[in-house]
């Protein structure tokens, strides 16, 4: 499979973004700090993902970018054929010439392999990865004994 790190970044930028713009919209340089992805490789991502009607962009003071649509209706695979990224284990790309001008005899097998990876990913919507990140993170909660800040997982806390 080839899943570069084209596919890799979008997802990551994604959800990082619909982490955060319940605050209002998101600047490509917070999600480049946060997530170690340069800036001008993320500018080229969500101008594909704009384009693509994933994400919208807020010009001015303030200004980044929000989501086009719900969590919910953006799968992983929308955002990863957003940004040109194949998801093919064949060795010939789909076209059957794997071996010269022939199929190979696991062409079969690589396709059938292709179609699974695409049905689960379209599958797992943006939100759901936002809610398993943020059961994962943990928050800051007033400790009732001193009032001091404890530390505590989003689970726990609720």
């Amino acid at each position: 499979m080839r899943l570069t790190t084209k596919g890799r970044f979008a997802v990551t930028a994604m959800l990082d973004l619909a982490l955060r713009e319940s605050n209002g919209p998101v600047a490509l340089a917070g999600i480049s700090e946060r997530q170690s992805i340069s800036l001008s490789y993320l500018e080229q991502l969500f101008g594909k993902l704009r384009r693509a009607e994933l994400v919208d962009s807020v010009r001015g003071p303030g200004g980044g970018y929000t989501l086009a649509r719900s969590a919910a209706l953006i799968s992983v695979a929308n955002i990863i054929c957003a940004v040109d990224e194949p998801v093919d284990a064949t060795q010939c790309g789909g076209h059957e010439n794997c071996r010269g001008n022939q199929r190979c005899m696991t062409h079969d097998l690589w396709t059938n392999l292709n179609t699974t990876i695409f049905d689960y990913l379209s599958e797992v919507s943006l939100a759901c990865l936002v809610e398993k990140q943020r059961a994962k993170e943990p928050t800051v909660v007033q400790d009732k004994r001193d009032g001091s800040p404890a530390l505590r997982r989003a689970a726990t806390a609720a």
